[in-house]
């Protein structure tokens, strides 16, 4: 049994711990009273300059076109041969057996995305200067201006201030590298449709831009078939020349016709992989920055680091007293 001297030991064991607690709070909140001054001009500088580098913020336009993979007629006629003639094919060249509508697609998407594509894109259409070195944008007048301390537009030069190895004019690895920040190329899984889309300040450029790429892509994937179809057929036409046997000369006969037909099908089509179905429009809305939500998160920010900058204070304080005493 445990006597009276012990029952009070234990109770007072058990009470000890919820009085620290409440007095740990009570302290906490104590000290943020205390210091509520420093808390509240802390968050209020934040949040006067989250609204000024918001506002500071040029609006950026996001334009896109939704692409479907265009129907491959020639593709039926290839693959139909694929199984009889696959190894006398790939002798030549011919891939009769992966060029399908779905392969393609995929290439052209890996090919806009590639670091020449991009480059000759940027090279071929000059737009150098809209991609490096825009400021804002008028839309009364619908021009762009630049930011004269890299691009004088009156002289076309660039007078940026750049330290070795770059140049004043921008490269064309650090123009990809730009131009891949603001292009998204995506691809629904389950209906196949390709979304191509640029951001820019411009929403007129923006729109010209995905315009480009599709018309682009669609000639680039053209002339590498017409390409590969006329080296093909000169292959085949050579063969034909060297055997008499009538079988082996059946079958190329049959693989030239094939080729005659990709080459007419990339002749006569202009949307060679992809179709558009919604082409790109000029955007009336902003795609960013969110300003609210840039205010918000400054104003947040700054009272998290105000509150434990008191809180450290506090704590260093107590710690100095302690080892005090």
């Amino acid at each position: 049994m445990l006597d009276n001297t012990e029952i009070e030991k234990t109770k007072n064991n058990f009470s000890v711990y919820p009085s620290d607690d409440v007095i740990n709070i009570r302290q906490f909140l104590g000290v943020l009273y205390e210091r509520k001054r420093l808390i509240t001009v802390v968050t209020i500088i934040f949040a006067v300059i989250s609204v000024l580098y918001a506002i500071t913020l040029p609006n950026v336009y996001k334009s896109e076109a939704l692409l479907a993979p265009a129907d491959s007629n020639n593709t039926n006629g290839l693959s139909s041969l694929a199984n009889q003639f696959g190894g006398l094919a790939s002798i030549a060249g011919i891939d009769i057996g992966g060029q399908g509508s779905s392969n393609k697609v995929q290439i052209a998407i890996e090919v806009i995305k590639s670091r020449k594509f991009i480059s000759e894109f940027i090279s071929v259409h000059n737009i150098l200067p809209d991609l490096m070195a825009v400021k804002t944008w008028n839309s009364v007048s619908n021009k762009v201006i630049y930011d004269e301390n890299i691009y004088e537009q009156s002289g076309g030069k660039w007078v940026r201030d750049v330290v070795a190895p770059f140049n004043p004019e921008p490269s064309m690895q650090e123009a990809f590298i730009v131009f891949s920040d603001i292009l998204n190329v995506s691809k629904d899984m389950e209906t196949g449709m390709v979304k191509v889309s640029i951001e820019h300040i411009s929403p007129f450029i923006a729109k010209r831009w995905v315009d480009w790429l599709v018309e682009d892509i669609n000639r680039n994937m053209k002339t590498r078939d017409v390409i590969e179809a006329k080296k093909s057929t000169q292959f085949l036409t050579k063969q034909l020349k060297v055997t008499n046997i009538a079988d082996i000369k059946s079958v190329l006969y049959k693989l030239i016709e094939e080729q005659a037909k990709v080459i007419m099908f990339a002749e006569v089509r202009d949307e060679y992989v992809f179709k558009t179905i919604d082409p790109a429009i000029v955007p009336e809305l902003k795609f960013k920055p969110k300003r609210a939500l840039i205010c918000i998160l400054g104003t947040f920010l700054g009272g998290v680091l105000s509150v434990l900058f008191v809180l450290y204070q506090y704590y260093i304080k107590e710690s100095d007293i302690s080892n005090e005493i």
